[in-house]
């Protein structure tokens, strides 16, 4: 579920806790979390919208009346309607992550897991070193993958707090920095 980046704001500081959104079936459900760019939103409530919208759902949705809201869903995709609500439950937990490398051997375990059905993290990680902030595309395209697959990888090491969302491309975070280092060994002097 993608929601702009004002409303995002207005979800932190408390001022709105609705969202409605079209779907053929939710995207989130109720007792969930969803990851976002200013942290972790609890998902409190997911319900079908059998009637009409009361004017405060409207509101705690950040729109000035039901008439506006329908004004934004008009031309959107089809579907049931669903009111989605949701409250902000904290920081991204991954970005504490980032900074810590410590746990080197539970980090090499999900790095393990991540590669048992084929060798990749360690590619994806060094074509990022390489190449901070170039597009997903071109990068994906280096390594003959699928955009959408490259990126799914990108957001597994992402997850392990290996990797930062640029605004275009990624890099690596300090703990994907010593990861790597780790992996290609000490430099021997000359």
């Amino acid at each position: 579920m993608l929601l702009k980046a004002a409303d995002l704001e207005n979800i932190k500081a408390g001022r709105i806790d609705t969202a409605f959104r079209r779907w053929s079936r939710p995207t989130v459900k109720a007792g969930g979390t969803l990851m976002t760019a200013i942290g972790v939103l609890a998902i409190e409530a997911v319900d079908i919208v059998d009637g009409e919208v009361a004017p405060e759902d409207a509101r705690r949705a950040g729109f000035d009346s039901v008439a506006a809201l329908r004004r934004w869903l008009e031309g959107g995709r089809p579907g049931q309607l669903y009111r989605i609500r949701m409250r902000y439950a904290g920081a991204d937990p991954r970005i504490a992550l980032r900074a810590s490398a410590g746990d080197a051997e539970e980090i090499d375990k999900a790095l393990a897991r991540l590669d048992a059905r084929g060798a990749w993290t360690g590619e994806v990680l060094a074509l990022i070193e390489a190449h901070p902030g170039r597009v997903a595309q071109a990068l994906a395209d280096e390594m003959g993958l699928d955009k959408l697959k490259f990126k799914a990888r990108v957001r597994q090491l992402k997850a392990l707090g290996l990797t930062e969302s640029l605004e275009i491309g990624y890099r690596l975070s300090p703990r994907g920095a010593a990861v790597l280092a780790r992996r290609r060994g000490p430099i021997a002097s000359a």
